[in-house]
C-alpha cells in the first residue's frame, strides 16, 4: 500500500511542514512521468447534495482554484448537468456536475488518478453509503484524496482495496508523528515581513477563497506574496506551505504553525506572508483561530463576515456576531489590529453588498470590500493603507 505523508523539509533549526508536488514517492502512477514534465493530475470530487453549499467548502474551493489537480467533474446528483462555475460564480467553467459515480467515469472516458472527498461534514466521517463508493472508486484503480478527520489507511478494509487495486490513499489531515511535531519557540519574531491573517465572524464563510485572491492580487501588483494553508482544502488545492491545523494536537499547533511560517520567510523572502484562517475567535466549537494568533502573532488581520448570516454555521441556536463585537475578542486577544474587512455576499443582491460595504466602512473606519465581486486591487489598497513601506516593495517591481 502507498502511503503519502506531507513532505517534510529541513532548516537549519528543525524540520518543518511542507507541502509540495509530490514527486518521489511514488514512480509507478501514470500521471506521474512524462518525457518533458509530469503532467497534472486528473480528478473527480464527490460532494453529494452539497456543491456550492457551506459543506461542499472543499469542491468549491477546487473548483475555484488548483494547482495540483485537473477537476474533470463534481458528483452531486442534486445539480446534475449544471456548470459548476455557474453554480459557484455565475460563471461557466466548463466542469460539469454528473449525477453519479457511473455519470463522471463515463463523461471523463476513462478512469481519473483521484476520486476527492469534496464535502466537509460536521462530523468529519464517512456515511456507510460513502464507503461503498469509496471503494467502489478504487476498483476503477483510482486514487483516493480524503481530507476528513477518519483516517482512511488506518482501516483495514480501505488498507486491502488499496493492495487489490494498487492505488493509494491520502489522508490530507493527517498529522506527523508527535516526536517531529514543534512547539511554539518565539522564533515568529524573526519574520521581518508582515504577516496578515484572515480570520471570520464564523466557520466556512469565504476566508481561504479571500486569502487566496489576496496573495494572488498583492502578487500580481508586484508585492511578493505567500499564503500559509491551514485547513485541508487549501493542501488539496496544492498550497506550498500548510497544515491541517485542526487535527494537531493542541499542545502543537502554535509551533507548527509557527515553524511553517518562519520557513516560508526564510526560503521565498516574501514582502508578505498571508495566514488563512479557520473557524471564528467566538466561536465556541472551534479553538484553530486562537491557535493561528498565538502562531503567526499577525501584524493585521482581515476579518470575513457574512451579513445576511443571522445564526452560525450548524449552530441554529447560535446567533452571529457583529464585526464589532469580533474585532473587540480579536485586538484584545492578541497584539494586533483589524485593517480591514471583506463580505461574504451570500444571499445578497449587488446592491446590498454596496450598501454593506459603505455602512461598515463609516461604523468601524476601516476599509471594506468583497474579495469576489469588487475588483481585487480594493483588497491590495487595504494592504497598503495598513503597511505604506509596502509602496517601495510595489515602486521598485513596477
Amino acid at each position: 500500500m502507498l502511503i503519502v505523508p506531507p513532505v517534510v523539509s529541513s532548516t537549519a533549526s528543525a524540520p518543518i511542514l511542507k507541502f509540495v508536488a509530490k514527486k518521489q514517492e511514488v514512480k509507478t502512477l501514470p500521471f506521474r512521468a512524462t518525457k518533458d514534465k509530469p503532467r497534472v493530475a486528473t480528478a473527480i470530487v464527490y460532494c453529494e447534495a452539497n456543491f456550492g453549499e457551506i459543506d461542499g467548502k472543499t469542491a468549491n474551493g477546487l473548483i475555484r482554484s488548483s494547482e495540483k489537480y485537473k477537476i474533470l467533474s463534481v458528483i452531486d446528483s442534486v445539480r446534475a448537468g449544471l456548470d459548476t462555475g455557474m453554480v459557484l460564480d455565475n460563471k461557466p467553467n466548463m466542469i460539469p456536475i454528473c449525477r453519479d459515480l457511473a455519470d463522471a467515469l463515463a463523461q471523463a472516458g476513462s478512469a481519473p488518478d483521484f476520486f476527492i472527498l469534496g464535502t466537509a461534514p460536521a462530523s468529519g466521517m464517512l456515511s456507510k453509503h460513502e464507503r461503498g463508493l469509496v471503494l467502489e472508486a478504487m476498483s476503477h484503480g483510482m486514487n483516493i484524496v480524503n481530507g476528513l478527520h477518519e483516517f482512511l489507511n488506518d482501516d483495514p478494509v480501505f488498507a486491502a482495496e488499496c493492495l487489490a487495486s494498487n492505488v493509494e490513499i491520502i489522508d490530507v489531515r493527517k498529522p506527523r508523528d508527535k516526536k517531529d511535531l514543534q512547539m511554539f519557540s518565539g522564533r515568529i519574531a524573526e519574520v521581518t515581513c508582515p504577516v496578515i491573517a484572515v480570520l471570520g465572524t464564523d466557520c466556512a464563510i469565504g476566508k481561504r477563497t479571500t486569502a487566496n485572491i489576496i496573495t494572488s492580487a498583492l502578487n500580481e501588483s508586484g508585492i511578493k506574496t505567500v499564503m500559509i494553508g491551514t485547513g485541508q482544502t487549501g493542501l488539496m488545492q496544492g498550497i506550498r506551505y500548510g497544515v491541517a491545523l485542526d487535527a494537531v494536537p493542541s499542545q502543537f499547533c502554535a509551533g507548527e504553525l509557527e515553524a511553517i511560517i518562519v520557513t516560508a520567510f526564510e526560503i521565498e523572502s516574501p514582502d508578505v506572508i498571508v495566514v488563512e484562517g479557520q473557524g471564528a475567535l467566538s466561536h465556541p466549537a472551534f479553538s484553530s483561530s486562537s491557535f493561528i494568533l498565538r502562531g503567526s502573532c499577525p501584524d493585521g488581520v482581515i476579518l470575513q463576515h457574512a451579513p445576511q448570516r443571522s445564526v452560525r454555521c450548524d449552530f441554529e441556536k447560535m446567533p452571529m456576531p457583529t464585526p464589532a463585537s469580533e474585532i473587540n475578542l480579536i485586538e484584545t486577544f492578541a497584539e494586533t489590529k483589524i485593517i480591514g474587512l471583506t463580505i461574504n455576499h451570500e444571499q445578497m443582491s449587488d446592491i446590498e453588498v454596496s450598501a454593506a460595504i459603505t455602512q461598515y466602512e463609516q461604523e468601524l473606519g476601516i476599509p471594506a470590500t468583497d474579495a469576489l465581486t469588487r475588483s481585487p486591487e480594493r483588497l491590495v489598497k487595504m494592504v497598503l493603507a495598513a503597511f505604506p513601506d509596502l509602496k517601495d516593495k510595489q515602486a521598485v517591481s513596477t
